[in-house]
């Protein structure tokens, strides 16, 4: 059975949901019912095959007139809640972009409001969708490393400083009294954390059992662009993730497993797994993923599994949460970062190699001897 979607924010990131709705209605699995939008999409913004969908500023009016039985919600950070409730009210179902809330108190309004309804909720961590995860758990699983000591990340990549000019809440805590939260670890690199989380097998709430942070920035923003999170868990094992977008050389994140006899190392955007341990030359993998969407059409057509339910995105929203109500980040001093005039983006030397260090060894930026490294700050559970 053709199940009809409505997309809100369709440009953007948006614009890769568009796409992927497109090649799905090809397949006959959907097929894009509506848009909500501010400002309706042009002819030429709709890519090919996708038609003239019905086009609104207000979703729930859009899910009523349409009769959808999905609503994909790209839009900004505070708005993912209230319209995550509005389309579950009306017993649609929902693939919700991340970071899926803001505050922790709004994820739990969101999640609880979904299971009170009925309806399904998959949360956009794609990486997630990656036939590596469950191939790397069985790894460790079977022995291949050893007892697991930790899990580090890390992510170096390059934002232009017109990044945070994309839309007004882009590299905000707050907008206008709202929770906004948008800094490298809850947004761009937040597969980062999500993806290790769920690698240690504590992806949910109840399994955070504290957070150290540290939230610096070079950019002229309110938010954070050079961070690091460390996480105590249930499990005993450290989660460590350092991520920058002020690299140098821009590079491929990725997530590594620390046993005491080996490690495995996951670039989660390519799939790509690396294994090493001990007796044994090195191993590579490459893994094939399920679009989430698709998975969650599957789901309602034939009760497979979500991969990405809302409560196995409870220990990062502990992080977004940790975030939000931590001290605001500490700009870097002047000299500690200088603009790359040609590409228009400030970099910060020698992050990358501390982005690295720390998922190597599951230090700290200030543990690894960063000078511009503030005081930790930490953050109880």
């Amino acid at each position: 059975m053709t199940v009809p979607i409505v997309l809100a924010g369709a440009r953007g990131h948006g614009r890769r949901h568009l796409d992927n709705i497109r090649r799905l209605q090809d397949r006959g699995a959907v097929r894009l019912a509506g848009i909500c939008e501010l400002a309706p999409l042009a002819a030429e913004e709709i890519p090919d095959r996708l038609g003239a969908p019905e086009q609104s500023t207000d979703l729930g009016a859009l899910l009523d007139s349409t009769g959808a039985r999905i609503a994909v919600i790209c839009t900004p950070i505070p708005t993912h809640t209230d319209l995550a409730l509005t389309a579950a009210r009306r017993g649609v179902h929902l693939l919700l972009e991340k970071p899926p809330a803001p505050s922790y108190a709004a994820f739990r309004r969101m999640a609880d409001g979904v299971a009170a309804a009925g309806v399904a909720c998959q949360i956009g961590f794609q990486s997630l969708g990656s036939h590596a995860v469950p191939a790397i758990r069985r790894m460790v699983a079977e022995g291949a490393v050893g007892e697991v000591v930790g899990i580090g990340g890390a992510g170096a990549w390059a934002r232009p400083e017109s990044y945070y000019r994309r839309a007004p809440w882009a590299g905000r805590r707050r907008l206008n009294g709202v929770d906004v939260v948008d800094g490298v670890l809850t947004n761009p690199l937040a597969h980062a954390v999500a993806t290790a989380l769920a690698l240690n097998g504590t992806p949910r709430a109840e399994d955070v059992t504290g957070i150290e942070l540290e939230l610096l920035r070079a950019n002229d923003i309110e938010s954070d662009d050079t961070s690091c999170v460390r996480v105590t868990t249930t499990r005993g094992a450290q989660v460590t993730v350092a991520a920058t977008l002020c690299a140098e050389d821009p590079d491929e994140p990725y997530v590594v497993v620390h046993g005491t006899s080996g490690r495995i190392t996951f670039w989660y955007k390519q799939d790509r797994v690396l294994l090493q341990r001990a007796g044994h030359g090195p191993e590579e993998y490459e893994y094939a993923r399920t679009d989430l969407l698709e998975n969650l059409t599957d789901h309602l057509a034939h009760g497979s599994g979500l991969l990405v339910p809302p409560a196995a995105t409870g220990a990062f929203m502990k992080v977004v949460e940790a975030i939000r109500r931590a001290p605001d980040p500490a700009p870097l001093p002047d000299g500690t970062w200088h603009l790359l005039p040609g590409e228009g983006r400030r970099v910060v030397p020698g992050v990358d190699g501390l982005v690295a260090a720390s998922a190597d060894t599951l230090a700290l930026y200030s543990e690894l001897g960063a000078a511009w490294a503030p005081p930790r700050e930490v953050s109880a559970r």
